[in-house]
């Protein structure tokens, strides 16, 4: 086939993979918004997989998520608005993948409660609190220029147990994100339906220099003291006899060294007494014993 019928072909079918791959595989997203700072800063582009939720993906807790606005969470007054020719080629280019989506008509935060959860916060200088224990957030939380950290929230609210097949969201740039707290008094209680997350921002690719992954914070897991004890007293008696045995029988082991006792033969071969001899010794204490000769 000449070149000028094959170049058709080539650029058509690598418009059909560009498109199959930015619906239902990964996309790219231009970040414009400084409610996730500094973990996602205005003009960075991160890229969210879009693959998983076809196979049952669920969002899970300190992902970053990418949604569809649930209603009433956008400014219309605040969405860049481009003449038509410019908005046409910026929809073309978008459609196909070769323009990261704008999130202009979606939002990107990070999950802190999923169905069944129980989050509330008391107020400003308090934890947010997920089923009773309190996420340690210093490590993504908005940092000032002075240093000084966020707090978790400004206002209290809560108790707000969530839904089934929704999710409670928070931006990491607390004092500047339009977050499921602000929208608490409506009737969805500011929870986000599963049918409006698009999937799961997973790396930065844009700039160079910030280029990483987007990991989930080990908070999210809520090990906690508290937690932990609740899960020993439920544990088997054996499992607390062989806990307690181990540290009694190696201090029991060490004072006898300290002594300078000898200890039992552990790990090394036994000489045992011939079986005759025993034998021998049994007849002498019974009377019974052999003459020899």
């Amino acid at each position: 086939m000449k070149l000028w019928k094959e170049l058709p072909i080539l650029f058509g079918v690598a418009l059909l993979l560009a498109l199959v791959i930015k619906t239902f595989m990964v996309q790219a997203y231009f970040i414009p918004s400084q409610s996730m700072q500094h973990t996602i800063e205005p003009g960075d582009r991160v890229l969210v997989n879009k693959l998983t939720p076809w196979f049952g993906w669920t969002p899970q807790r300190g992902q970053i998520v990418v949604f569809k606005d649930p209603g009433g969470w956008l400014d219309p007054s605040q969405v860049k608005k481009d003449n038509a020719v410019v908005g046409a080629i910026k929809t073309a280019f978008t459609w196909v993948g070769l323009l990261p989506a704008g999130n202009e008509q979606d939002l990107i935060k990070r999950v802190a409660g999923v169905p069944g959860d129980v989050i509330e916060c008391k107020g400003a200088g308090s934890p947010v609190t997920v089923n009773g224990v309190a996420l340690d957030e210093r490590t993504y939380l908005y940092k000032d220029a002075g240093g000084r950290l966020d707090d978790p929230s400004q206002a209290a609210f809560g108790p707000i147990t969530v839904q089934p097949r929704t999710i409670f969201v928070l931006g990491d740039h607390r004092s500047d994100s339009g977050d499921s707290r602000v929208h608490l008094q409506e009737k969805s209680q500011g929870l986000v339906p599963y049918g409006n997350v698009q999937g799961h921002a997973f790396v930065r690719i844009w700039p160079l220099t910030r280029m990483g992954g987007l990991g989930t914070p080990s908070t999210f897991s809520l090990n906690h003291p508290a937690q932990a004890l609740r899960g020993a007293a439920a544990a088997p008696p054996v499992l607390w006899g062989f806990t307690l045995a181990v540290p009694l029988r190696a201090g029991w082991l060490r004072r006898l060294r300290r002594r300078g006792t000898s200890l039992p033969a552990v790990g090394r071969a036994v000489v045992l007494p011939a079986p005759g001899g025993v034998t021998n010794r049994l007849r002498r204490r019974l009377g019974t014993e052999r003459p020899v000769g």
